[in-house]
């Protein structure tokens, strides 16, 4: 049996709740600007010429790395489960 419950606000049977995350920008200077990366989250990376650029392309990076890692995940289920939302604080 596959259970899916659906926290989604518009009722669209899709699982998804907005959250806001806390996580490690690491900027460094470099010959031609600056270049950016995620500590938590591999493939979290990017490139500017100010440091405002690689602060909003990291925030994009981010959302782009989790989605897909989320579409990765949910491809490979099969079979009976549950699917919920879990929190973690460190």
């Amino acid at each position: 049996m596959k259970e899916e419950h659906d926290f989604s606000k518009g009722g669209q049977g899709k699982f998804y709740i907005p959250m806001e995350n806390t996580f490690t920008a690491i900027i460094l200077k470099v010959e031609n600007g600056y270049i950016g990366y995620v500590a938590e989250l591999p493939g979290a990376n990017t490139q500017g010429l100010t440091i405002k650029e690689v602060r909003e392309n990291l925030k994009e990076a981010t959302k782009m790395v989790l989605e897909a890692n989320r579409e990765f995940a949910e491809a490979e289920i099969e079979g009976d489960f549950i699917k919920e939302p879990i929190n973690v604080s460190i």
